[in-house]
């Protein structure tokens, strides 16, 4: 991207990201109630029934419990994770910040959701282009973010911008990948003090044209 400044995608730690992801972390990385208001907008916003594709998965997808879908399909780094996700009809292992391509055909899936894991892409507009490549015209993508991450792996633009910022810095990242449209800001974040905050980007595949 153009516009963003020299070294936005550097990360404190450039080893490879499947080192640091091959502990297997069985924990989740946001609060109940954030994790409820990842849930509630998959609720309102991918397909019942439909297939669904959980990019930069782990052992959980969020996705609403009395929702059934055709089929959903996990891509993470961990296989432990992957295969430890009850939701998961099927997965795949692999690294998005050296292959940005994803392995599904055109229209693949009629849904898709990025949790808490943008901040770590260091090629987010090939990732999310090849996305919407992979969805049918005008599916939906739901992009959670919040508060947290792993500080070393989080690319520097991230560091430097707040939460309006991220939010920002998300529509950019679909704008430019130039095959989403209903690009959406939203905030979910829970009421209360101490409680994590959550926030969303959504959009729909296609040029909308």
């Amino acid at each position: 991207m153009s516009d963003l400044p020299r070294g936005a995608f550097r990360r404190v730690d450039e080893t490879p990201d499947e080192e640091f992801y091959r502990q297997p972390r069985f924990v989740t990385h946001i609060d109940d109630t954030a994790i409820a208001a990842v849930t509630q907008l998959y609720r309102e916003v991918l397909p019942p029934g439909g297939a669904i594709l959980d990019l930069m998965s782990s052992w959980v997808s969020h996705l609403p419990p009395e929702v059934e879908y055709r089929r959903v399909v996990g891509l993470g780094l961990n296989e432990a994770e992957l295969r430890g996700n009850p939701r998961l009809s099927a997965f795949v292992v692999q690294n998005l910040n050296r292959d940005a391509r994803l392995p599904f055909a055109d229209g693949e899936f009629d849904g898709a959701g990025i949790t808490v894991s943008i901040d770590y892409l260091t090629r987010p507009v090939e990732v999310l282009r090849d996305l919407g490549r992979v969805l049918t015209p005008g599916s939906p993508v739901v992009i959670t973010f919040s508060n947290r991450c792993f500080p070393t792996k989080a690319v520097a633009i991230w560091h430097s911008l707040d939460s309006a910022g991220h939010l920002a810095l998300v529509e950019s990242y679909l704008r430019e990948a130039g095959n989403w449209h209903e690009i959406t800001s939203h905030d979910r974040s829970p009421r209360g003090r101490g409680r994590d905050p959550l926030f969303a980007v959504t959009a729909r595949a296609g040029s909308g044209s």
